[in-house]
This record gives C-alpha cells, structure tokens and sequence, in this order.
C-alpha cells in the first residue's frame, strides 16, 4: 500500500437547523468549501466524493462539484452511510490513493437539517400503510424498526441495558460545552472554520450550561427514560472537506502535508444498538495495527448521544484528558452526512496541540455501522 496523507481541510460553521442556513441547500455551502479548497492547491483532484444522509437524493456531490466551478470532466460521487457518511467517503479517497488509482482527492460531507424532504412510500409499498399518508423524513435503518427515531431508541435502549444514570449522562453534555467554548475562546479551531455568508461562528455551544438547566429537561421517550434534548445532539447544516494525496503529489508539487492517515476501517454491528459502532470500527481498527487507545495522543468520537461517552469513559477513564478534547456534538451539534469529516478536522488539530503523534477518530452510523480513521501528525 501506498502513503496516503492529508494536506489540510475546512468546514463550514456547524448552525441549527432552522438557523442561518435555513434557506442554503447543502451543495451551495459545499461549493463554498470546493471553491477555497482549489483556490488553497491550485489544482483539481482525480475525483470528489461527499457524504449525504438526508438530502434530496441523486448525486449531489457532482451538483456541488459544478457549482464551485471544477471541471466537467472531474467525477463527484455521493455516498451515504448515514451519520459516517463523510467519514466513508474519506475512506473510499484513502482506498483510491493506497491502491496507485489516483493522487490527489477531496472528500468529506455537507448536510442539511433544515431542507430535509419529506418522502413518500410508493403505492404499493407495504411500509405506506405504516406511516400517516406513508409520508417519512427518515429512512429505514434496520429490518426490524421503521420509526423515525430509530436512532434515539438505540441511544436509549443502550443506555438502559449499561445501567447508565442521568447524572453521568449530563455530566458528558456539560463537559463538551465547557470544552467546547474553551476552544472557541482559544481560537482551537479558528483555521479550520470558513465564513459562508459572513458568520464565521458554531451557534450550539452554550457558555452558560449547567447542572440545573439540564435537570429540568424531560425524557425524550417519556417517563423513566434517560435521555433528553441535552444528552442528544443537535441537528445541524454544514459541510466539511478535506484533501488527500500520495506521496507522490507532494514530491511533485512540494507542498507539506498536515496528517498522515495510517488506516481506515469499517465495521458492522447491532442494528438496535448504534452507539457501539463507534468502538467497535476503533478496535477493529487498533488491533489490525497491534495499536491500543493508549498509543494514542488525542481521539475523537462522535457524540451524537451522551451514552456513546459514557461508554468509553467507562472502558478508558485514565484517557479521558484525551478524548474530545475541544468538546463534540452534543455542544457544535451533528450535520450527519458532514460529521465524520468535521471529526478528522478537530482531530487533527488536536493532535498538534498534543506535540504530534497518533490520533484516533471513529462514528457510529444509523443500522449499526461505524467507520475509524488513524492518523499520525
């Protein structure tokens, strides 16, 4: 296998749904990113490929390609894992460099939230007859689920069988707030964040959240349940995309790379029970390398749900200094298609805060799929 490395990467500012982006498809900010990226290496990548979990369907990689300007000729594909859907399409760049197909990609996610189609079973679809005038806004995870909150019921559903408490879940939605505005104050991620339409600014992290607040928040699931509107992330609009290439473009065009990725890997689980995919792609991942957590200087995991923390906290509590450490989805919220890639970006930049090294990244995908990237900085 060839070395695959990554040159650098930007993202949008992760906003609310309904917020600023409410009117943006995700293809116009995602050429937003395009644009700045060709502008930042002078030259147009072997293919693009994006990430999407709830657009409006068809290849809209190849929509947001044309509308930064690339070529006609530069293919766009668009992929859907779900909420590891940027995460996958890094992965299908990584594979393209390591295998001698190509050398220079962009990869990564735009979602939005706030343009969220509704669709409709076909007439003669069994599932119509499941749902109010067959109308869905989420698609079907698992053969045995056709709820819209799938994913929430997983979430809860695992916190329940580990014997979680609110208390501990709370506690993870107060520390990545905290982190969180810690490193908006610090700049952490200030290089990595491109203005679109004039706001620079993640608008989920809330400096004032505290114990009391997240109290009197109510069961999403009703009483006796765990989790609330606080210990589940926000959905959100945002794309992110990063750059890769071989060893051979650097030598070629000189430039430094920022990473190293070392490897990737998918994995497969429980359905019922997403929140494993996560550590379940990283220890696939780690012990296909002879690695351990321990070996790492900083990891990120998607927190699309407090239990998905409590989780490993519980496995690693002497690695907890370096887990999320600028804070994760519960305080900038989760763009689903685009996380994965917001992911490798902080991911990165906390590596170089830590002096370099290893760094670990991982996310669990709806019907319990999970993708793991290892970089080295």
């Amino acid at each position: 296998m060839k070395n695959v490395y990554v040159l650098g990467g930007l993202r949008t500012p992760l906003v609310k749904h309904g917020g600023r982006f409410r009117r943006l498809p995700p293809e116009v900010f995602a050429a937003e990113l395009l644009r700045a990226l060709l502008r930042q290496y002078g030259a147009e990548p072997d293919a693009f490929f994006c990430g999407n979990a709830v657009g409006t369907g068809g290849n809209i990689a190849r929509l947001a390609a044309l509308l930064a300007g690339m070529g006609e000729d530069v293919p766009a594909v668009t992929l859907d894992m779900q909420c590891a859907s940027a995460a996958a399409a890094v992965d299908f760049a990584f594979s393209r460099i390591a295998s001698g197909q190509g050398h220079f990609y962009i990869a990564g996610g735009m979602e939005s939230r706030s343009l969220q189609p509704v669709r409709r079973y076909a007439e003669e679809d069994a599932r119509r007859s499941l749902l109010p005038h067959g109308e869905y806004m989420t698609a079907q995870f698992s053969p045995q689920e056709t709820a819209g909150d799938a994913m929430l019921q997983g979430a809860e559903r695992t916190a329940q069988e580990i014997g979680a408490t609110r208390d501990e879940l709370e506690a993870w939605a107060l520390k990545s707030h905290a982190r969180a505005a810690a490193a908006r104050r610090e700049g952490r991620l200030a290089g990595v964040v491109l203005p679109i339409e004039g706001w620079d600014s993640d608008d989920g992290i809330r400096e004032s959240m505290n114990a009391a607040f997240l109290r009197r928040l109510p069961p999403l699931l009703g009483e006796g349940g765990l989790t609330t509107a606080g210990t589940a992330c926000k959905t959100n609009d945002g794309a992110a995309l990063v750059s890769l290439c071989s060893e051979a473009y650097l030598a070629k065009t000189g430039q430094k790379p920022a990473a190293r990725i070392a490897a990737v890997e998918m994995a497969g689980g429980d359905p019922l029970r997403s929140p494993y995919g996560a550590m379940r792609a990283a220890d696939a991942l780690l012990a296909r390398l002879g690695l351990s957590y321990e070996d790492m200087a900083a990891i990120e995991f998607n927190e699309a749900f407090a239990v998905i923390d409590v989780l490993f906290a519980r496995r690693f509590p002497a690695l907890l200094g370096r887990y999320n450490m600028f804070g994760g989805a519960l305080a900038y919220g989760h763009p689903y298609g685009a996380s994965g890639a917001v992911l490798l970006l902080h991911l990165m930049e906390a590596v170089k805060a830590q002096g370099g090294g290893y760094g670990l990244m991982a996310i669990a995908g709806a019907g319990g799929v999970g993708e793991a990237i290892l970089l080295e900085a």
